[in-house]
């Protein structure tokens, strides 16, 4: 319980625990955000780790502290992003069902729902699941296991993980700082997270009475 509430108020700080970072580390803090993003993007097993939100804090402290430059975070994030998915591919086309066999707390209807939206959106799938927390992390898992092969993979990887990483530090990095966002930085970021995750929850919710 504890844990869970240290992960709920790194969430909804991630203004103050990332000034935090960046006060101790320095430029060591690139580091430490592209390993963050690698690890949301690359392992199905980490979709709980902050990804929208923690783009946008980091552009947002990139305006006011000088020790980030946003454009050397918007590429090195987005090397991270691309990565990122790149491994979470090769994983699905090399291991697939047995990964899912070996991690069985892997929730077969994240991987359902992600099938569904690969149904919908075809190969775009890649760079709008970019915007969808945990099919972020799923699509390109699916992709792998699925008859796509990586030369379109690639296309939409390089394209998404740009759009998805520029967008929010940007956003971040000219809106973060006005002074009632600043004031308020725990409920945009909670804002942020309920918009990511809402288009998946009118999904699931019409699944569901559609299925009834």
């Amino acid at each position: 319980m504890e844990t869970l509430s240290s992960l709920v108020d790194i969430f909804l700080h991630l203004d103050k625990h990332l000034g935090e970072i960046i006060g101790q580390y320095g430029t060591l803090t690139y580091a430490i955000l592209f390993t963050i993003i690698f690890a949301e993007t690359g392992f199905i097993v980490t979709p709980f780790l902050p990804g929208d939100s923690l783009l946008f804090a980091a552009g947002a402290l990139a305006a006011t502290t000088g020790v980030l430059n946003p454009v050397v975070l918007i590429l090195l994030l987005w090397l991270a992003a691309f990565l990122g998915d790149t491994l979470n591919y090769y994983i699905g086309k090399t291991f697939g069902v047995r990964v899912l066999q070996r991690f069985p707390f892997i929730k077969q209807e994240h991987i359902d729902y992600t099938q569904k939206f690969y149904e919908k959106h075809g190969g775009k799938t890649i760079i709008l699941a970019r915007f969808f927390p945990i099919v972020r992390t799923f699509a390109p898992f699916v992709a792998g296991i699925g008859t796509m092969n990586y030369s379109r993979f690639l296309a939409y990887n390089i394209v998404g993980g740009l759009a998805w990483v520029a967008s929010f530090i940007v956003l971040g990095y000219f809106f973060g700082n006005i002074p009632i966002v600043k004031r308020n930085f725990s409920f945009v970021i909670v804002g942020i997270l309920i918009v990511s995750v809402l288009p998946g929850v009118i999904e699931f919710v019409r699944h569901r009475w559609k299925k009834s």
